[in-house]
């Protein structure tokens, strides 16, 4: 993965020093300030390292490319935007190999691509990773059982207790909930049998 460093006299003209010389915008860099240089006699510079991300998602095409082959499974990727968010989806001749039960595979590798990230680049990455659209399909059955759920709660008056999940899931449910009228949701329990309890705000 190619770095580039840039100094400058503070942090904002080394950032403007980058965007001009990669010709894009700060926001498609991930950026980590290096040490300070300057002696005794000289003003001190800021150092920055830089990583375009365009060049972090072919490395992660690329090694997810390479475990996949690992696993005896050919694949290829198809990159997505949705959301402002970016979504990585992993087409294959075996997709239930790298789903795994409840997509612990998924979760697996998604887990793996971030560490190498972070000892890549010194930064965190942001992006979903998925399988033939599995997860997409969860989350819209998901959204699904939880709008449904809601309206038996809002009519019932009745608190709605919904399995356990995993924290991504519970996200899900606290979106699609978070500006309703009529009901809230909160967590309970503990790990890894967390779950969302799905309340009437008339209760409260």
């Amino acid at each position: 993965m190619k770095k580039y460093e840039f100094i400058g006299k503070n942090k904002e003209e080394a950032i403007e020093l980058a965007t001009s010389e990669l010709n894009c915008e700060e926001k498609d860099l991930i950026i980590n300030e290096k040490e300070q240089k300057g002696g005794l006699f000289k003003s001190k510079k800021v150092v920055i390292e830089v990583v375009k991300n365009t060049d972090v998602i072919e490395f992660i095409k690329e090694s997810l490319l390479n475990l996949t082959k690992s696993m005896g499974v050919n694949s290829n990727i198809e990159v997505k935007v949705r959301d402002d968010v970016l979504n990585i989806v992993l087409y294959s001749d075996n997709n239930n190999i790298l789903i795994g039960k409840n997509g612990r595979t998924i979760d697996a590798l998604s887990l793996v691509i971030k560490q190498m990230i972070q000892n890549e680049v010194g930064s965190p990455f942001r992006f979903n990773l998925d399988v033939a659209e599995y997860k997409l399909k969860q989350q819209k059955r998901l959204e699904h059982l939880v709008k449904r759920t809601a309206r038996e709660v809002a009519k019932t008056k009745i608190d709605a207790k919904l399995d356990p999940m995993n924290s991504y899931e519970r996200r899900i449910v606290h979106n699609v909930l978070n500006d309703d009228k009529y009901v809230y949701t909160e967590s309970e329990g503990e790990e890894p049998n967390r779950y969302v309890v799905i309340k009437c705000r008339e209760n409260k």
